[in-house]
Order: C-alpha cells, then sequence, then structure tokens
C-alpha cells in the first residue's frame, strides 16, 4: 500500500517547468540585490574605514563555496526543500531539521524588519516623518498584501531587477562622472580602521555584517521543480548570477568608498547610498534615486515575508508545529495565521532594536544565515557517500569544508566581532520555535492517547 504522502502526490499536479537559464539568472540577481547593499554600507563602513570593497568580495567568496554545495545537492535532490531536504537526509535528526527550517523562516522575518528600517530612511526626502512609525506601518501594510494574496512570478521579478540593478548603475557612473571630474579619494580604498581590534578581526567583523547583502541565492533552490531542464539550468545560472551580483556590488562600495570619506558613510547610516550620490552629482534628483531604493527594500521585504509565512504554513501542514498555522481563509486562500504571526514577529522586532535597527537586525539575518549555511556545508559532505541514479554538479574538492569552516568561523563570536544583541534576536526567536515545536509535541501526544481511549471504549 502506498503511505499517505506518496498517494497525495499521485492525486496532485506536479509543479509547471516555465524558468529557463535566462529567467533563473535575473531570479538570482533579483533575489541577491535588495535591502543590504542599500541599507548596510554605512553599518560597514563603519567597521572597516574606507576598505569596503574587502569585506564585500570576502562575502562573496564565503557565498561561492556555500552555492558550490548547494549547487551539489540541487543535483542530487532536485525538490523544492532546500536546507532542510539536505539536513534531513544528511542527519535524520527531526529536531534538527526543524531548527533548520525555522531559522530559515527567522531569517525572512529579521530582513524584512530590516527593509522596515531601511524604508523609512529612504522616505525621508519624500516626507520627514519618525522612521519607527513608518516602520511599522510599512509592515502592517506588507502583511495586509500578503493576506489578500500576492500573484508573484519570476518574470515580474525579472522587470524589477532591472529597475535595482539600473538604479545601482547609476551610483556607478555617478562614482565615474565625478572621477573625471577631478573628485575622489583614491588612497580611502586601502583604509582599515582598526580601533582597538586586530586586523583580522575588523576585517572578519565587517564581512560577517557585509554577509547580509550577499543572501538570497539559496532561495533559487526551491524553483528546482520549475526550471526547464531541472537542476541541469543552476549551475551556470546561479553562478553567473551571483558573479554579476558580487560586481556590481563592488563598483558601488568602491564608487562610494572613492567619493566619501568613511566617517561620513557611517553617520548616514541607511542613507550611505544617498550620501554617495548628493556628493558626487548634487544636481541630481536625490528624490528619483531615493524613489527606486524604495521599490528595491519594498520588494525584499514582501518577497522575505511571503516566504517566511509559507515556511511557517508548510511546517505546520507537515505536522511539525501546531496545525493552527496551517489555516487558510475561506476567501482570500492565503495562510492568515501564519501571516499575521510572521508579520506581529517582524513589528515586534522593529519595536524592540530600536536605534540602528538595520544593522542589527542585518546582523541577525546574517547570523541566522552562516549557522544554515554550516550546516548545508557539512550535510554536504556527508552526503557524498549516498549515490544517485542520475549526473550531477559536483562541487570542486575541498569547498564543502572549507565553506563549512569560513562560514562557522563568519557566526562565532570571537572572530566576526559581532555585537551580543545578534545573538540575542536569534536566540530569542529559535527560542519561540522551539516553544511552538514542544506546543506541538504535547498536542500531538494528547490526541494520540485521546485516540487510544476512543478506541478502547
Amino acid at each position: 500500500m502506498l503511505n499517505e504522502t506518496s498517494r497525495r502526490s499521485r492525486i496532485q499536479p506536479t509543479l509547471k517547468p516555465a524558468i529557463g537559464p535566462k529567467l533563473l539568472f535575473f531570479f538570482v540577481i533579483g533575489d541577491v540585490v535588495g535591502t543590504g547593499i542599500y541599507a548596510l554600507m554605512g553599518s560597514v563602513a563603519e567597521r572597516i574605514g574606507g576598505a569596503l570593497w574587502l569585506p564585500f568580495l570576502a562575502a562573496f567568496a564565503v557565498a561561492f563555496l556555500t552555492a558550490f554545495s548547494y549547487l551539489e545537492l540541487v543535483g542530487k535532490y532536485p525538490r523544492a526543500a532546500g536546507a532542510a531536504l539536505y539536513v534531513q537526509r544528511a542527519f535524520h535528526i527531526p529536531f534538527l531539521t526543524f531548527l533548520v527550517a525555522f531559522a530559515v523562516m527567522s531569517s525572512g522575518i529579521t530582513s524584512a524588519a530590516a527593509a522596515a528600517r531601511a524604508f523609512g530612511a529612504y522616505l525621508q526626502p519624500f516626507v520627514e516623518w519618525p522612521v519607527m512609525p513608518v516602520a511599522v506601518g510599512f509592515l502592517i501594510a506588507l502583511g495586509l498584501i500578503n493576506f489578500r494574496g500576492v500573484a508573484e512570478s519570476v518574470k515580474v521579478n525579472m522587470a524589477l531587477t532591472a529597475i535595482e540593478v539600473s538604479d545601482l548603475l547609476l551610483v556607478i557612473a555617478i562614482g565615474g562622472y565625478a572621477l573625471g571630474a577631478g573628485h575622489g579619494e583614491p588612497s580611502r580604498l586601502f583604509e582599515i580602521h582598526t580601533g582597538d581590534q586586530s586586523l583580522l578581526l575588523s576585517i572578519t567583523a565587517a564581512t560577517s555584517l557585509a554577509f547580509f547583502a550577499m543572501v538570497g541565492f539559496e532561495d533559487s533552490v526551491n524553483m528546482v521543480e520549475e526550471c526547464e531542464g531541472g537542476a541541469r539550468i543552476f549551475p551556470r545560472s546561479l553562478l553567473s548570477g551571483l558573479a554579476a551580483a558580487a560586481v556590481l556590488y563592488t563598483l558601488v562600495a568602491l564608487t562610494a568608498s572613492l567619493l566619501v570619506p568613511a566617517e561620513m558613510l557611517s553617520a548616514a547610516k541607511s542613507d550611505a547610498l544617498l550620501k554617495v550620490v548628493a556628493i558626487g552629482a548634487p544636481a541630481f534628483p536625490l528624490k528619483f534615486f531615493a524613489g527606486i531604493g524604495l521599490l528595491a527594500v519594498i520588494n525584499s521585504a514582501l518577497i522575505n515575508l511571503l516566504m517566511a509565512s509559507r515556511l511557517l504554513y508548510g511546517m505546520a501542514n507537515e505536522g511539525i508545529l501546531p496545525p493552527v498555522f496551517a489555516a487558510v481563509h475561506p476567501s482570500r486562500r492565503t495562510p492568515w495565521v501564519s501571516i499575521l504571526f510572521t508579520a506581529a514577529l517582524a513589528v515586534a522586532l522593529v519595536v524592540i532594536v530600536g536605534e540602528d535597527g538595520v544593522k542589527k537586525l542585518g546582523g541577525t539575518t546574517a547570523l541566522l544565515l552562516l549557522c544554515v549555511f554550516t550546516g548545508v556545508n557539512i550535510a554536504c559532505l556527508a552526503l557524498r557517500r549516498e549515490n544517485v541514479e542520475h549526473t550531477h554538479f559536483r562541487a570542486p574538492p575541498g569547498t564543502p569544508l572549507l565553506g563549512a569552516l569560513l562560514c562557522g568561523d563568519l557566526a562565532l563570536p570571537v572572530l566576526s566581532g559581532r555585537p551580543a544583541s545578534d545573538y540575542a534576536v536569534a536566540v530569542g526567536l529559535l527560542g519561540v520555535g522551539m516553544a511552538l515545536w514542544e506546543v506541538n509535541r504535547r498536542w500531538i501526544n494528547r490526541s494520540a492517547i485521546n485516540a487510544k481511549t476512543i478506541k478502547k471504549s
């Protein structure tokens, strides 16, 4: 007899393969380019000084190592489950798998909360409203949009990506124009402010924060069942998309450092790129640039809240979270309880972290995903003894081990220089997950006892 899962998989239609290599390439870029580069340039400058390009390049190097592991695993197991699937196949520990899935969901919530704070900052050229109320209102509005139902497609993502990339290319063009006019200071490119830290710690601390701007590429593995050619098209599209984002970010970092002293970038915080445009091209309308920045932040926040609510819904559907989170609204056909819960968590984070929220929440997002990436790299090593019949991409020798070591190092407080707040927020979110896990476990046990009692009677 077939089990229930197999029976459902035969009854339900499969996903339509509609994504080709080009759309996947733009999907990867669109997932990476977003809040991070707009919101964290000033915070990274505060940690490293003028050598902004260095932590961004280092963060991309770590991201590439992990991307190799993802490509090997999605090639072996071309199903839309991502890190949770790989960890479960490697270790067969349901609670560990749950923690990985909940960490991914939590990273979506912290990323959306960081985007909300950045939205408040980028709104200032239009309306000078306090950032906190704007951020809270922004999240509530996104929650309502999420509840109503958002028909997202990769073609829309492609159009939005083109707009966001054009905005960053504009920053680079302004930098080129300013340098041609004799402005800028090349010596700043090699300034590293160590303060009371060692050179290595200063670089790793900045890299651990800059890593927030690199995440998003891992979401693409969840699209594998909707790709034409399945996992076969992934290696070229994912690596070329990640490389394009790396070049774009590095050029933006070089432009910012050349035109604006690190102290001014640091003081500008989430407005750092606006400061670059204002200094490089004083006559350029800041509202135009800020408007595109708002679009990037909105897109990033909405995608993350959608991901978080659907992942919570999926975990409830699989029976590893209380079934209330699997509730679907009868008319809107959206997981309304999961949407309400994730939006409420994001609002709570915005309020709790207070000032400098983008830096704190961005740091927590990077921390959560670095822990997940460490697990994925280790899972890649563990699953190499498991053979599959079809051919697939294989990560270059040593890259999964090196990726695990570097991701683990960047997550540790000793080497990353992370503030305690990053760990406090991450532990708090995972604590919420463990509490929900325990509630669900007790509910299942009680249901089983009641079922036995009814059967006996």
